[in-house]
């Protein structure tokens, strides 16, 4: 009787090991399956179980969260959404995040290691901190400047501070409410599917996203590449170009928007934006040469992040020399965001240094304590220091008595280039028009902001869309709200006591 019990024992013995085994089995080697499997609702119960960090515009939040009762239990909420769409993105319940929102997801959803001091506990007792905070370099008012003067029409504003690289407004139009998005059930899926399935793409962020023919306004990159070069030296000297300019190899006979451009002079071409100096000038800079400015400028860049990624402008690196010519005034496959032609007019603000666009200028714990701060960064220099002051008397010459006046300033000095992009089968669509610029306060020593602004549908008929009309006004409001309300505020004040006893945080 001893043995069979001894026996039975011996058999629980191993029943007790081999149920210890698949514990370990289930917990260890197979937990990362298991939290990955869709049906395994814990993850995303745990993620929305608290209040999710916010992303703030000088110090105040422009997200919150709401306490919806449900399952997942807290909901994103936005501050004046369409406004700032284009920053933060959307994080949903159902569909995931973007933009701002995917970019600082650790440190918003409380993974970031950097939100604790002691990261391993919150490992070992399966929690996490409260979300932090994602601090933008965005200035409200300038933001505001460019929805407002934009009025809904589709196209996109980039603005960047020449001297740091901060991003001081990505607006793009139409936008949309990213609240629509936030939680789950039918109402979610029907925005989800009205919003796709519009025609003027209110969630394409046209600013980082989208890439235009830069038209004239790529000539400042043209005319960088012909000063460093050394094939102009002499900038007021007549280039001897026919009006209309045959393309090489071609029979084909490029003309002119304007008349005065017959053997005009480089100054002249940015001034009065002349297709046929600049497309010879850029023929006579080479591929080879004109391939290594653009991508000084930041053309041909696969890994431009601001944290969201940037969609890359492109110069071909292939071209017979007809197409060089018309890609030398930005139009061929020559395709850039309005980041990347900021980008571009920032460079020659600064001295022709090109500072790396950011988006975020901290991340900070729930009370306000540091997590990490975005460093400046240089991408290089763009062009040598004469070459950028040469150009930048050429841009004051083209708002002050050129093309692009409509975008001067009473008591600043403005840079400008105009643009009318060409685009569609047949270049049968209505012209984008672009303006590009910088402007420096009266008493201030450098240029205190850079722009640049695209306009997809501008008004009036086809053959009189400009750049000078339809994009320099708004470029001019952005100007003039950057230089009028000075550096942005530095970090924000807010601390735990944002979120109140209820759950609901402030920013709805």
């Amino acid at each position: 009787m001893i043995r069979y019990i001894r026996w039975c024992a011996y058999f629980c013995a191993l029943l007790l090991a081999a149920l210890l085994a698949n514990v370990v089995r289930v917990q260890v080697w197979e937990a990362a399956a298991y939290g990955a499997n869709p049906a395994n609702k814990r993850p995303a119960i745990e993620r929305y179980a608290r209040p999710r960090g916010d992303i703030v515009v000088e110090g105040r939040p422009v997200t919150g969260s709401r306490d919806s009762g449900q399952l997942l239990r807290y909901e994103r909420t936005y501050a004046q959404g369409p406004l700032y769409a284009p920053v933060t993105g959307f994080s949903s319940q159902t569909y995931g995040t973007s933009l701002l929102e995917r970019a600082e997801d650790p440190v918003l959803a409380g993974t970031d290691p950097g939100l604790s001091v002691f990261p391993l506990w919150y490992d070992l007792s399966r929690g996490r901190p409260d979300g932090g905070d994602a601090e933008t370099t965005v200035r409200a008012a300038v933001q505001r400047a460019g929805y407002t003067a934009l009025a809904g029409k589709r196209g996109a504003v980039a603005a960047l501070e020449p001297a740091t690289g901060r991003i001081l407004a990505l607006v793009s139009s139409p936008s949309y409410d990213p609240g629509v998005l936030s939680g789950t059930g039918p109402t979610v899926a029907a925005a989800w599917a009205r919003l796709n399935a519009d025609p003027a793409r209110p969630m394409l962020n046209r600013a980082l996203r989208e890439t235009y023919p830069p038209g004239s306004t790529f000539k400042i990159v043209t005319a960088a590449a012909a000063l460093d070069a050394g094939v102009v030296r002499d900038v007021d000297a007549p280039t001897r170009t026919p009006d209309p300019y045959p393309l090489p190899g071609t029979s084909t006979l490029l003309p002119n928007a304007g008349t005065g451009c017959r053997d005009a002079s480089m100054a002249e071409a940015v001034q009065y934006s002349c297709n046929t100096v600049m497309a010879k000038i850029g023929v006579q800079v080479g591929l080879r040469r004109m391939a290594e400015a653009a991508g000084r400028f930041g053309f041909n860049d696969e890994g431009l992040r601001v944290p969201a990624w940037v969609s890359r402008s492109n110069f071909d690196t292939d071209m017979s020399p007809d197409q060089l010519a018309l890609s030398s005034i930005g139009q061929f496959n020559t395709k850039a965001t309005p980041l990347q032609m900021a980008m571009v007019a920032a460079a020659v603000a600064g001295g022709g240094e090109l500072r790396a666009p950011y988006l975020v200028e901290r991340t900070a714990q729930d009370d306000g304590s540091q997590v990490r701060r975005t460093g400046r960064r240089s991408l290089g220099r763009a062009m040598n220091p004469a070459t950028a002051l040469r150009l930048q008397k050429l841009m004051v010459k083209a708002v002050e008595d050129g093309t692009g006046r409509n975008a001067a300033i009473p008591g600043a000095e403005v840079g400008g280039k105009t643009g009318t992009a060409q685009h569609g089968v047949g270049n049968a669509g209505t012209p984008y028009a672009w303006f590009i610029g910088w402007a420096k306060g009266a008493d201030a020593p450098l240029p205190g902001v850079a722009v640049a602004v695209v306009v997809e549908d501008a008004a009036g008929d086809r053959g009189h869309v400009s750049g000078n009309s339809a994009a320099a006004p708004i470029a001019r409001a952005v100007m003039e709200a950057a230089l009028r309300d000075g550096p942005p505020a530095a970090g924000s004040a807010r601390g735990s006591a944002r979120r109140a006893a209820s759950g609901t945080v402030s920013g709805e």
